[in-house]
């Protein structure tokens, strides 16, 4: 009987979403992490006129 892991058609898949998943994640983590750096938010530049 054949280990199912071993199927080299489902270890490209699971390798596929596994990464994509990981990706993601730290896109989102970057993108979170950039948008909380901003949260007091900068002075607007017109304030003065």
């Amino acid at each position: 009987m054949k280990n199912w892991w071993n199927n080299p058609q489902f270890r490209y898949w699971g390798t596929f979403v596994v990464r994509t998943l990981l990706y993601s994640a730290i896109i989102f983590m970057l993108i979170y992490l950039y948008h909380y750096k901003n949260v007091q938010g900068g002075s607007f530049i017109y304030n003065e006129f």
